[in-house]
């Protein structure tokens, strides 16, 4: 009976052996970000922030095509902005950093220390959320029934004190967008929450190819002052859950607390409904767990920088200048093409150097075509092609595969689409298998996710919407055994039997994981 082939992978830990200390080496191999010196906070490098980038493009787009704006608002916030919102506050408030003074003097000893002279008369919050000082300019901007709705948005980035870090995923400083609109009344404004989460769960699943199921977070999961919280949920390769975007009705509680206020038709006051949504740097981490093998990054080539890369063989002779000519006309050609709606992302890499090494560094970085040639290529007119997605032969063999330039250039909008689609599948398929139904016990709950099963997926259970004291009883059982409820999904099935928590009938499903 043959044997598999044994493959000698390019990174010095697999996914199977420890998963966190893989993602670490992703990043790093992938020269994707490093650390800064301040704990919490990363260096993003080129190819981490160009995804960011097209991510970035790409949401803006979909954000100005619902008429959204995009503005800007302060990184300093006042203490007092926060004090008026006290659900809100409370919620933030482990996690505020909070500037006390603005100079430094000398301390006699070499160092600096702030100056008592320059303590500030009101402490401000380095924005870990904008609701209230964007709750300030609506109260300004709004007046009449006419000013509604008002729909913006910011790309910025916050600072949340987190304890314990990881890159891309929980950092104390991150990029984002985030959405906030006011409405004349709840039905506008539900109706713009649902927009938003369905824009993200669209954007998940085609630009991403991140497979996520878009629902409604319990009571004690809502956003710090919410009336409803939505998510959308993504399952990494080890089972767990990651929170990949976040919609929230806020009411009238935000309003009533800034004063935004309008005249209605009939001339009475009315406070506003609120909305707030976003998605952050946190997307980047769940591509690297969804996609990423043991080989590196694969970045689906929606948000790849660089979609197709040309390694010419160079020899350092005569014969380099023809085939780095060759290598200029196919990039030209092949960026002539579209795919995916855009114009391809051709780089061809003349740095010195060996193919094979350079290949290698853009398999880790996860470039979804590469294309190695070499002089007798060029001159009989071929190229080797290697999907990123297709890396390995059965025998154990990098997979290339030998094709003519013309036939190449006509068929590479479809590969690069091919691969969009084919990643997606992977990841689909894998979290199906993923999800465990049919367990009717707490007893079976903890076995499932017993130490013995290393990588458990998600569960999905029966669920009759407790609130108070009964929800915090179920939440507590659920942290004796490391989990939380993800979301209640929009759409499925209708629901039947009991709930495991309660007992009583169950009236709708939820899904119940670990998370990141």
């Amino acid at each position: 009976m043959n044997q598999p082939a044994k493959i000698k992978h390019a990174l010095s830990v697999t996914r199977e052996a420890d998963f966190a200390a893989w993602y670490q080496d992703v990043i790093a191999e992938a020269d994707m970000a490093e650390e800064s010196g301040v704990r919490g906070c990363m260096v993003i490098k080129p190819w981490g922030y160009g995804i960011w980038e097209r991510i970035q493009q790409q949401m803006d787009a979909r954000i100005k095509d619902a008429g959204v704006q995009n503005c800007y608002f302060p990184l300093f916030i006042p203490l007092s902005y926060f004090a008026k919102e006290a659900e809100h506050v409370e919620g933030f408030a482990k996690e505020m950093a909070v500037v006390t003074h603005h100079r430094l003097i000398a301390d006699g000893k070499g160092g600096l220390v702030p100056d008592p002279e320059a303590k500030l008369e009101e402490p401000l919050v380095v924005r870990p959320t904008s609701e209230t000082v964007i709750g300030a300019a609506m109260a300004r901007w709004i007046q009449s029934w006419r000013d509604l709705p008002l729909l913006t948005n910011q790309w910025a980035n916050v600072v949340r004190w987190e304890m314990r870090t990881r890159m891309f995923l929980r950092t104390s400083e991150f990029l984002w967008q985030e959405g906030h609109t006011a409405h004349a009344d709840r039905a506008d404004a539900m109706a713009e929450t649902l927009r938003a989460l369905e824009m993200y769960r669209s954007f998940a699943e085609d630009v991403l190819a991140m497979p996520v199921i878009a629902g409604e977070k319990p009571e004690n999961e809502r956003f710090p002052g919410a009336v409803a919280t939505y998510s959308i949920e993504a399952m990494m390769q080890d089972g767990k859950a990651l929170q990949a975007g976040t919609s929230h009705y806020l009411g009238t509680g935000f309003a009533e607390s800034a004063g935004i206020r309008y005249q209605d038709r009939e001339g009475t006051q009315q406070f506003c409904h609120t909305t707030s949504w976003g998605v952050s740097t946190r997307l980047i981490g769940g591509v690297i767990m969804v996609h990423g093998d043991d080989d590196g990054l694969r970045v689906p080539p929606a948000i790849a920088p660089q979609q197709i890369v040309i390694l010419p063989m160079l020899r350092e002779d005569d014969g380099d200048a023809e085939l780095l000519s060759y290598c200029e006309g196919l990039r030209t050609a092949l960026a002539a093409e579209s795919a995916l709606g855009e114009r391809l992302r051709v780089l061809l890499d003349k740095r010195p150097g060996k193919a094979t090494q350079k290949r290698w560094a853009w398999v880790k970085k996860g470039v979804p075509l590469i294309l190695e040639i070499g002089g007798r290529d060029a001159a009989g007119g071929q190229v080797s092609v290697l999907r990123r997605d297709r890396l390995w032969r059965e025998d154990g063999k990098v997979n290339f595969v030998g094709m003519g330039r013309d036939a190449f250039i006509a068929a590479a909008p479809g590969e690069i689409e091919a691969i969009q689609r084919a990643l997606h599948a992977e990841a689909a398929a894998r979290r199906d298998s993923q999800i465990q139904r049919g367990i009717d016990s707490l007893d079976a709950l903890a076995d499932y996710f017993s130490e013995e099963n290393r990588y458990p997926g998600w569960v999905e259970l029966g669920w009759s919407r407790p609130t108070g004291a009964a929800l915090e009883a179920v939440v507590a059982t659920l942290k004796a055994l490391k989990l939380t409820i993800r979301n209640t999904p929009m759409d499925g099935p209708a629901v039947s039997g009991q709930c495991l928590f309660t007992g009583l009938p169950a009236v709708e499903r939820i899904y119940v994981a670990r998370s990141y």
